[in-house]
């Protein structure tokens, strides 16, 4: 008798946990996709429902695609970074001349 209460002690245990993990890992690629502005934040997040109601199926592919650049935004980033580097350089000409 005592070791049935435990099991069922035991079960409902690991059941919580179970739920608490789903609430928790569910969002995430969305809210990650949201934070870093991605212009399909509400598709990341849906495929991140998807991906826990399947399983874990499509879950890693909705985290992956969470951390992806668009086109557009790959192509913002290379311009800042080559105007970054630019910018450097001219100052460290600056800085020794044409050494």
């Amino acid at each position: 008798m005592v070791l049935d209460v435990f099991a069922l002690v035991v079960m409902a245990v690991l059941v919580a946990f179970v739920i608490f993990l789903v609430v928790k890992l569910g969002p995430l690629p969305g809210k990650i996709a949201n934070g870093r502005g991605h212009p399909q934040a509400q598709a990341i997040n849906v495929l991140g429902w998807i991906g826990v109601i399947t399983f874990g199926l499509a879950w890693p592919l909705a985290l992956i695609w969470a951390y992806t650049r668009s086109g557009e935004q790959h192509a913002e980033y290379l311009s800042e970074r080559v105007a970054h580097l630019e910018a450097e350089l001219s100052a460290l000409k600056a800085q020794g001349g044409d050494a």
